[in-house]
């Protein structure tokens, strides 16, 4: 499989994601802007999570364009972080529609520290595949900050 293919399904599933969290929001059936307030929760959730997914879209895109092949490892190191992508859907409506409990927000917090495990995993399978003298290593780093930024996948 070429990285393009991989990176295009990637693409697709996270575009799903995002359309599926969107879908959804439910409009309040009155008409007045104080229909609005008790989706406020539901919606700051909505847009917490879209940033999320827009973090993991854009470094997916950037990990993906310093690498030149993909292997059955990369695959599933792949598909590991995209089923915990796919998790933030339902923690998010969960949150949101709980208004930010307890329970609620601590399996978000669980579904997105094990999305950046994922995330770092995927980076070392590549890093592993393309070599320590790759194009790629020498973008991820090897210093504290780098290796600390690459479990939290904002780099």
């Amino acid at each position: 499989m070429s990285k393009d293919r991989l990176e295009a399904f990637s693409d697709g599933v996270i575009a799903i994601i995002i359309t599926i969290m969107v879908l959804e929001l439910r409009p309040p059936s009155a008409t007045t802007w104080a229909a609005l307030v008790p989706l406020v929760p539901v919606f700051l959730s909505y847009v917490l999570s879209f940033v999320f997914l827009g973090i993991y879209w854009n470094n997916h895109h950037h990990l993906l364009q310093a690498i030149e092949r993909v292997d059955g490892r990369v695959l599933w190191a792949n598909m590991h972080l995209l089923f915990w992508l796919s998790m933030v859907h339902f923690v998010t409506a969960w949150m949101g529609e709980n208004r930010f409990a307890t329970r609620p927000v601590a399996l978000y917090g669980i579904v997105m520290l094990m999305a950046g495990f994922a995330f770092f995993i995927l980076e070392h399978t590549l890093v592993a595949l393309h070599g320590q003298d790759s194009r790629l290593a020498t973008a991820l780093g090897d210093d504290f900050k780098s290796k600390a930024s690459l479990f939290c996948s904002v780099h």
